[in-house]
């Protein structure tokens, strides 16, 4: 007898499908939605870098700048070119060519910060020109000219002198940055006017590159390149969040790594440069260094951090407030303080007369230290690089310098691994050693030294001082050396 069973067995499956089909089409309709949606949301992010960039744009500027270079006349030695001599033996033959007058050009970027024509950009950009050229961004060409500059941080104040309500960019803070962020770079590399290149915000606090005397980059990967020096770096509110300084690079181009001065810096020293065509810095006279694991078991800290005191300047403001060799500051006014550079910086970018308080650690005690900061002397970078960036043994015809980032990375070191030779005089006896520049000293007489401070401690408490022994590092391999003037 036929029965409705098998009925039901066929037509389950054919529902069953029908179902599916309408689950399926409710889940491409779902799909189609969500996808419409981040194709929204792509077209609006979108629209907002246009939106920026046809804001800002109008305020970035090209800049060319011409230099007259005059060569000396040069003695021509043809006839003393030692190939010549094995025939015609020593000649005294010579004539003075006359001097040579050119005009060098280079370009750059910047940005216009008041209607009325001041305009940011880099101090290597204009530093010893005779004449500035600012483009527009209407391909207008207009002279501009030097109001001041701070080569110490690569920023230089430069004028229209008659703009008149010209487009002008809004200046953010790059205090509140955080990594990760979308960042913005208008420029004009290679020459390409009104370039845009969008990336995000790599790092911050980047010191210690080896670029400026006073270093705090906001690094990005947003492609900078020659050219784009002195232009700007923006957020995503396009406001101004810095300005695109230098590259790192091994082939001449864009390498992913580009560093730009905060904007708050930039802040500070365009006012004074504004104000007296000058930067006054702060100064209180110490000599300090960072605080290692080494140096944190030796002053009996419970970590490494900090900044400890080497040195106190006769007559100087820290004297005066009573810092002391082996005093470790913590804080400056409450504010932690990260390392060398922040101490540095922050101190350097304080008005003169101006008092702090510095938190620090004193034989194991906390103390408090007001202190008035004074004006920094004229020659303070120069004797710094000579005192605390660099050092020599001139007996011994050798010179050092501290192992900067950079040059860790050049020569495949790590940081504070030691300190890097960075000349070795001709037919001296560092020479006769084998000794040469970019080789690593990690020891001096037998003690572990990590920079120049350490190694001029070393030295200067040796009773040998004409026989030293180092330990030097090649590559993956070291060896002891012994100099002697004995």
């Amino acid at each position: 007898m036929y029965t409705s069973k098998p009925s039901s067995l066929i037509f389950r499956p054919i529902a069953l499908s029908l179902l599916t089909v309408m689950l399926l089409a409710g889940f491409t309709r779902v799909a189609l939605a969500d996808a419409n949606d981040d194709i929204a949301l792509l077209s609006r992010t979108s629209k907002a870098f246009t939106s920026i960039v046809k804001k800002v744009t109008p305020a970035v500027v090209h800049i060319r700048v011409e230099k007259n270079v005059s060569t000396p006349g040069d003695v021509n030695d043809f006839y003393n070119n030692p190939f010549f001599q094995q025939f015609f033996g020593p000649q005294v033959r010579q004539y003075r060519q006359q001097p040579r007058q050119f005009k060098e050009q280079a370009q750059g970027s910047g940005f216009i910060i008041s209607k009325d024509g001041y305009i940011l950009t880099n101090n290597h950009v204009v530093e010893g020109t005779d004449k500035i050229t600012v483009i527009l961004s209407d391909k207008q060409e207009v002279k501009a000219r030097l109001i001041g500059a701070d080569p110490e941080t690569d920023i230089a104040l430069i004028k229209i002198d008659d703009g008149d309500d010209l487009p002008v960019v809004a200046l953010g803070d790059s205090d509140a940055l955080e990594v990760g962020e979308w960042a913005i770079a208008i420029g004009n590399p290679f020459g390409l006017s009104q370039t845009v290149t969008v990336g995000v915000i790599s790092a911050k606090g980047r010191d210690r590159v080896g670029i400026n005397n006073y270093e705090n980059f906001i690094q990005t990967d947003a492609a900078i390149n020659p050219g784009n020096s002195g232009g700007p770096l923006l957020n995503i509110k396009g406001e101004v969040i810095g300005i695109n300084s230098a590259l790192y690079t091994k082939s001449g181009g864009y390498m992913g790594i580009g560093f730009a001065i905060p904007i708050n810096m930039v802040k500070s020293i365009e006012t004074q440069l504004k104000a007296h065509g000058k930067v006054t810095r702060g100064w209180i006279g110490v000599a300090i260094q960072d605080v290692n694991e080494n140096l944190a078991k030796s002053f009996n800290l419970p970590k490494a951090e900090g900044i400890l005191v080497s040195e106190v300047q006769a007559g100087s403001p820290a004297e005066a407030a009573g810092l002391q060799r082996g005093d470790v500051i913590l804080r400056l006014d409450n504010r932690v303080l990260e390392n060398v550079n922040d101490l540095r910086n922050t101190i350097a970018m304080t008005a003169p007369k101006t008092k702090v308080t510095l938190q620090l650690v004193r034989d194991g005690k906390n103390k408090d230290v007001e202190i008035t900061i004074g004006e920094q002397p004229t020659n303070f970078n120069k004797l710094t690089q000579e005192n605390n960036g660099t050092s020599s043994l001139k007996q011994f015809g050798l010179s050092f310098q501290n192992l900067t980032p950079a040059l860790a990375e050049q020569f495949g070191y790590k940081q504070n691994q030691g300190v890097i030779i960075s000349e070795v005089q001709q037919g001296s006896t560092a020479a006769m050693a084998g000794l040469k520049p970019g080789l690593l000293v990690e020891e001096v007489n037998k003690v572990r030294v990590h920079n120049v401070t350490e190694l001029d401690g070393v030295i200067l408490k040796s009773k040998t001082p004409k026989r030293i022994l180092l330990r030097v590092r090649n590559g993956e391999f070291s060896q002891y050396v012994v100099l002697t003037t004995e």
